[in-house]
């Protein structure tokens, strides 16, 4: 804020600065925005207020620094000694009040000020005297807080309290995103660009879970980042996909590792079709995703031959719940089935609790027994015959066992839990394996490449046992499965196998309580998003 002197303080302010302790007294002077001085200057005929406080203003501006005498030039040079003489001069002169209209210039005159200090010290005079004051009642004037609120444009639109404001703030860190370029590499662009030296980006990679996330990350891929003040990083944050990331953040000397793993939000989804040629062809056109057919497959092959046993026009509904993330639905898994065909009808729901399949009065749908020692889908190249010829020899031998095509090195798994009985190599069976499993039944496995267990050893169902090979007697890469019941061999692929305990008691009534409403859901044949939670409340009512 600018402060005008009176002329009085003009001539006093010297001496009394002198004075130890002494405050600068001012005072500040409401001005309208067409004031002009009351009196004339000495060689103008009017001069805007606006000029004369910025002319006051810049000689102000200029006494606030000192400045030797060796530099002044001789006009710039002032004889102190003018102050006595005024002072005395002033002594004789009559005390200057509010309504003394003109100021005596002989008095400044005679102080020996040059033309333009005595024009400052009469306009301050005006002011100060209260010759600007506005006789018409109609006219206000409000207190002054700044010459702004006048017109008077002193410091070029420039706000000192927004700049003091501003600095007082305390400095916020802000997420930005980088995206990465082609040829970019994280070591460079570490250094270049988020403050790093070479050794600390070599420390933060040693840290890190996977280094592949910022050492094999490919054009288009993002990373989100903080710098601090002197702009070094300060946290980043890059998602591996929808869901799992990794969270940087600076402590002290060295960055935390925070793994990030993104909840999404569960979204039911209904499909509904018919059989026409493959199942799995058939499901996939209904629009569920491959790993949703594959799932589907898998599960209904534990109840129905699907060469057997499907016909063209069998209908199925599947209820799929995925996390809904952004937009992208993730981790899909398979809730409910419903298969109506023509040799089988079956209704089938995932319980929470163990994650398994049961019918609606609570049936397991896993065997005790897996109709396939192996995971995935690989083509029988030679059914049970008890009358077939072998393609070696030519001779009648029976085929008591089932082959599948697959490549050297499959693994092969128990079907059921057991023990193995067995483990040795034949010059026609090659490397092989038997378990006598806990039902009773005994299971033999031919041309192995490698047995995985030894005899005595107890296993589990669905345990690797072997991977498969072309050992012994054999026309090609293949796994001879056989199945013995009371030490019979029976046809694998339709022997009757025996069913895991179905649920009971408060178990039972727990998975139906659960089951309601998804059954619910899959039987209203709505396809498309559905809410399980309302059929939930419309069962609750």
């Amino acid at each position: 804020m600018v402060t005008v002197l009176g002329t009085q303080k003009l001539l006093t302010t010297y001496q009394d600065l002198n004075q130890p302790h002494t405050p600068l007294e001012s005072v500040l002077v409401p001005l309208p925005s067409d004031s002009t001085p009351g009196v004339p200057s000495l060689r103008q005929e009017r001069t805007p207020v606006a000029e004369a406080i910025d002319r006051a203003s810049r000689a102000l501006d200029a006494t606030r620094e000192n400045i030797p005498l060796s530099e002044l030039t001789a006009t710039e040079i002032v004889d102190l000694d003018m102050i006595a003489s005024a002072e005395a001069d002033m002594a004789d002169q009559p005390a200057l009040g509010s309504d003394v209209a003109v100021l005596n210039t002989a008095v400044l005159e005679s102080a020996g000020l040059d033309d333009g200090a005595l024009h400052i010290a009469i306009v301050l005079g005006t002011l100060t005297s209260g010759m600007l004051d506005v006789d018409d009642s109609s006219v206000e004037i409000a207190d002054a807080t700044s010459y702004e609120d006048y017109g008077v444009e002193l410091f070029d639109d420039i706000s000192f309290l927004e700049l003091e404001l501003a600095a007082e703030e305390p400095f916020v860190p802000q997420w930005e995103t980088h995206i990465v370029e082609s040829g970019e590499t994280f070591a460079v662009l570490a250094q270049n660009e988020l403050g790093l030296g070479y050794s600390e980006v070599m420390a933060l990679l040693e840290d890190l879970p996977d280094q592949r996330m910022l050492t094999n990350w490919r054009a288009g891929h993002s990373f989100d980042y903080q710098l601090d003040e002197d702009g070094r990083l300060l946290s980043l944050r890059m998602m591996k996909n929808t869901r799992d990331g990794i969270l940087l953040e600076k402590d002290a000397d060295h960055y935390a590792i925070t793994t990030i793993e993104r909840q999404g939000e569960p979204v039911q989804r209904l499909y509904a079709g018919s059989v026409s040629g493959s199942f799995a062809r058939s499901a996939q056109a209904t629009g569920l995703n491959s790993s949703s057919v594959t799932e589907l497959t898998k599960l209904l092959e534990k109840k129905l031959d699907f060469r057997r046993d499907s016909r063209r026009g069998d209908r199925f509904q599947v209820l799929v719940e995925s996390d809904m993330i952004d937009g992208e639905t993730l981790d899909s898994r398979v809730l409910a089935v419903h298969y109506d065909g023509e040799r089988m009808d079956l209704t089938v729901v995932r319980n929470a609790s163990d994650d398994n399949f049961y019918t609606p009065e609570g049936g397991s749908l896993d065997p005790a027994f897996a109709r396939h020692p192996f995971e995935g889908n690989y083509r029988l190249s030679s059914g049970f015959n008890p009358r077939r010829k072998h393609p070696v020899t030519g001779r009648i031998s029976p085929h008591n066992g089932t082959d599948f095509a697959m490549p050297i090195g499959t693994p092969v798994t128990a079907p059921a839990n057991g023990v193995v009985e067995r483990v040795s190599n034949h010059h026609a069976a090659g490397r092989y394996v038997v378990i006598r499993h806990d039902n009773g039944y005994r299971t033999r496995y031919l041309h192995l490449s490698r047995p995985l267990v030894t005899q005595g050893e107890r296993v589990t169902m669905g345990e690797r046992i072997a991977l498969s090979g072309n050992t012994g007697r054999s026309t090609g890469p293949h796994l001879h499965y056989e199945v013995i019941v009371n030490n019979s061999p029976v046809n694998a692929m339709t022997v009757p196998l025996p069913e895991n305990t179905s649920l009971s008691g408060d178990t039972l009534i727990a998975f139906q309580n659960q089951a309601a409403p998804i059954l619910a859901a899959l039987e209203s044949g709505e396809t498309g998003t559905v809410s399980v939670a309302n059929y939930q409340r419309e069962s609750d009512d």
